[in-house]
């Protein structure tokens, strides 16, 4: 087999170019082309938008495209499917799911959204009840799932049921994936407190999964979705950001441009809260150096711990060294939003947004617990519920 180097890439990036012209060619069209080419994560295999490359490779066709002016995917747009439902399917899909799915899911002409939590499941995901029930070739879903980002826009969803509950309740789960405008799918807006409604709740009842959309073995759907879980926190907490980028860069600004704002004490949380954030987003390049060996592990988790505990303090300085301005929100008009734009809002937006990065994603204690025991090694922590039947548990 070719190895496909830094050259080739870039031999193949300006033949996709010379072939589509992005001042010309038609923004689906040229992203379509390009996963054609294997030029989407060159990573993957080859026929799947990838070329079997190198991950750390990827950066080479990133540059040439945006010194092109060519079009992006809108990642933002599309984070669940790409962070989470595309390793998924990859790993644990079938021949004919993977064609399916990851040419439409990478291009963006389908969202994705997430059917994991429950009302009485978060942070204890694997407690969940949402009941998948064999019915010839289908599986019929019934349950309700909560705080499902981009559910009122997504085409596709990935969704964790019980299809055993005689079982303990981690080896009784199996994985599907689920056609968000099914018959029997309720969507309903969950507003925050920013005012929009990012979040939804859903309702299944009734909804009919053919069982050629099942990923992974029936009752293996726990270790579908750890791999699921894993990618998301680093999804979350491992994004390439350039230096003050994210949240300390509006600080640093105002900071800069409003000099009469300044006092001893602000200067010195702003000095430590820079470097923090700076060594994590340092952290999250080694992490990412770490993923071209294989799959994410445990260490994602810490990224996200990370992630949530800045971004919270970020934000409450901001809105500290704006004094009154900082109290000021600019819209509560009841929106729901296709993407998260932390930069391109107020500190008031900010401030009340960062609330919910402690939780979505995966709670801040448990994320402390797998770092402690995964990372760390130290002792797990007792747990009397791991042999016992799913449905002799309390509830």
């Amino acid at each position: 087999m070719t190895v496909v180097d830094a050259a080739e890439l870039r031999r193949l990036t300006r033949e996709l170019l010379a072939a589509h012209p992005p001042a010309t060619t038609d923004r689906t069209d040229f992203l379509k082309a390009r996963f054609d080419a294997g030029l989407a994560w060159v990573h993957y295999p080859a026929g799947l938008g990838g070329l079997d490359a190198p991950r750390s490779l990827q950066s080479v066709v990133d540059a040439e495209l945006a010194a092109a002016g060519a079009p992006d995917n809108d990642p933002r747009r599309i984070g669940i499917g790409l962070g989470m439902a595309a390793p998924t399917i990859l790993g644990f899909g079938t021949d004919e799911q993977k064609r399916r799915f990851l040419r439409p899911l990478w291009v963006g002409e389908e969202v994705w959204c997430q059917l994991f939590s429950e009302p009485g499941a978060g942070s204890d995901l694997a407690a969940l009840g949402t009941r998948a029930v064999r019915d010839g070739e289908d599986w019929v879903v019934d349950g309700q799932k909560v705080w499902t980002s981009s559910a009122h826009v997504a085409r596709w969803a990935i969704l964790i049921a019980r299809t055993d509950p005689d079982l303990p309740k981690h080896r009784g789960i199996s994985y599907f994936i689920c056609d968000m405008t099914e018959p029997g799918v309720e969507v309903r807006p969950l507003r925050q407190i920013t005012g929009e409604a990012e979040f939804n709740e859903v309702f299944l009842t009734g909804v009919r999964i053919p069982d050629s959309r099942r990923l992974g073995p029936v009752g293996d759907g726990w270790k579908v979705a750890r791999t699921t879980l894993m990618n998301e926190r680093v999804s979350i907490g491992g994004s390439r950001i350039p230096r003050e980028g994210g949240m300390i860069g509006p600080v640093a600004r105002t900071w800069r441009e409003h000099p009469e704002l300044r006092t001893h004490d602000l200067h010195q949380r702003l000095l430590t809260l820079w470097v923090e954030a700076e060594v994590a987003r340092l952290a999250g390049e080694r992490l990412r150096q770490q993923l071209v060996a294989g799959q994410p592990g445990p260490e994602g988790s810490g990224m996200k711990l990370a992630f949530a505990r800045l971004n919270q303090e970020i934000s409450g300085l901001e809105v500290e060294l704006q004094g009154e301005e900082g109290l000021l929100y600019d819209d509560w008009t009841m929106r729901r939003p296709e993407l998260v734009d932390f930069t391109g809002r107020d500190a008031g937006y900010r401030y009340l947004r960062s609330k919910g990065n402690s939780i979505e994603g995966g709670t801040s204690e448990v994320l402390l617990n797998i770092v402690a025991e995964r990372v760390l090694g130290l002792p797990a922590e007792p747990r009397d519920d791991k042999d016992v039947a799913w449905k002799d548990l309390s509830r």
